[in-house]
């Protein structure tokens, strides 16, 4: 079957054109400070972002950048960049475009005037050809690379609910020997950034740094919560997903924060007046793992077609939910640490992973769940345990050699009547 166009989002919440405009200002200043000299590092996602805010070195995260190659449609010429350098071009595409991009060079126009060469590269290394990727993207450019190791998790049981004891309660749920190795590696990576920018982390500015951080975090919160309880459901993950992710790269900001609080603001206007994303909603719907932000209107097909509003993603739920970690009186990089420890974990690990997506699929009313290239074993077989169905497709969220929208749309549309909307009446009956 030919592939569709690619399914465009259709606009429902305004704050998303606010967001798309901060970006836009802010990369081309952060381009104008790297052309006058400034160094500025290139992060993953789960790097501690909050260093760099308190030591004044901006950054730029790597699946945002990931995420705006694939709503360009250039994903398919990055990863075929890769693979003409000799390169696997199937091994963590979503780390990897922006190296495929790098590779591009002037032979095609790059996204918002392209990605000036970073400083440093950082990510934690979540499998083996992390270190081999960041690596070589390092060399092309002439980097610093700065890996984190990973630790695993060993205990066969954590906290049951552990979304609510982390916050306040982290160095008694999380391992300690964890929480020592990362907070050992933060210390030496603030020395490290320190001898090659000159900038020194102070204590009180990462604190202050954390607070603005866990302030957003108790908005996403919120906002997570009034989509929950809200039928129908004022608006789906197609919008939810951005107005989310960009102001969390921009989280411990009083700008995150703003954006944060106009997100909120604007879905809590909407629940008051009664707007819906489908107002005749039948089936709520949970997305797992990475958005399709090539084609984010795919999620909106479904509620034009078959009133089935995804309701839920891991983006704003993990935003809610992973973050929160006050200090208390404690150290603040140690207390940063317990916001990375975990990380990943709270995702696919299975004492973790599990009972948070059951307890989200519970708060949002769920009817059925797509799972798109996740390892999630435990979590599917949890959820499909409580009657709750799951749709699992093999297939990676920014190659589209894995997927065809017209395809995929027509295998959820069968697992939503089949599936969801039976299961939607017998939670309703």
């Amino acid at each position: 079957m030919a592939e569709a166009t690619a399914a465009r989002r259709r606009n429902v919440l305004a704050v998303n054109d606010t967001v798309l405009a901060h970006q836009r200002r802010w990369f081309a200043e952060l381009r104008r400070r790297v052309a006058d000299g400034e160094p500025y590092a290139l992060l993953s996602a789960d790097a501690p972002h909050e260093i760099y805010r308190a030591m004044g070195i901006p950054y730029v995260v790597v699946q945002w950048w990931s995420s705006l190659i694939a709503a360009k449609q250039q994903a398919p010429a990055a990863l075929a960049a890769l693979g003409a350098a000799g390169l696997p071009d199937d091994v963590e595409p979503y780390n990897s475009l922006g190296l495929g991009m790098q590779l591009l060079g002037d032979t095609v126009e790059q996204p918002w005037g392209g990605l000036p060469p970073p400083a440093v590269i950082q990510c934690a290394l979540s499998g083996d050809g992390a270190r081999k990727l960041y690596e070589r993207w390092a060399a092309e450019i002439g980097a610093t690379f700065f890996p984190l190791e990973r630790s695993v998790e060993v205990r066969l049981e954590v906290p049951a609910r552990w979304w609510e004891e982390l916050p306040h309660h982290w160095d008694e749920v999380l391992d300690e020997a964890r929480l020592d190795v990362f907070a050992a590696q933060l210390e030496g990576l603030a020395a490290a950034l320190g001898r090659l920018t000159g900038r020194r982390l102070s204590s009180d500015d990462l604190e202050a740094v954390l607070e603005l951080a866990n302030a957003q975090a108790e908005c996403n919160r919120s906002t997570r919560d009034l989509i929950a309880r809200s039928v129908p459901a004022p608006v789906g993950a197609a919008d939810t997903m951005t107005a989310t992710m960009v102001p969390q790269w921009h989280r411990g900001s009083r700008e995150g924060l703003a954006l944060a609080r106009a997100f909120h603001d604007e879905v809590a206007g909407r629940v008051a007046a009664g707007e819906a994303a489908c107002a005749g909603e039948r089936v709520r719907m949970m997305w797992l793992g990475r958005g399709l932000w090539s084609s984010l209107g795919l999620y909106q097909r479904f509620e034009h077609d078959r009133q089935a509003v995804f309701v839920w993603s891991m983006y704003l739920g993990l935003a809610a939910d992973g973050y929160l970690r006050y200090v208390d009186g404690r150290d603040p990089l140690r207390a940063l640490a317990a916001r990375f420890v975990p990380m990943g974990d709270e995702l696919r690990m299975p004492a973790w992973s599990a009972p948070w997506h059951l307890e989200e699929a519970r708060r949002h009313g769920i009817d059925g769940v797509v799972s798109l290239g996740e390892d999630d074993w435990f979590s599917t077989e949890l959820l499909a345990g409580e009657g709750i169905p799951v749709l699992s497709i093999d297939a990676d969220n920014v190659d589209r050699r894995t997927w065809n929208e017209d395809e995929l749309f027509e295998r959820i549309g069968r697992f939503v009547d089949e599936q969801a909307l039976p299961a939607a009446a017998r939670r309703r009956g």
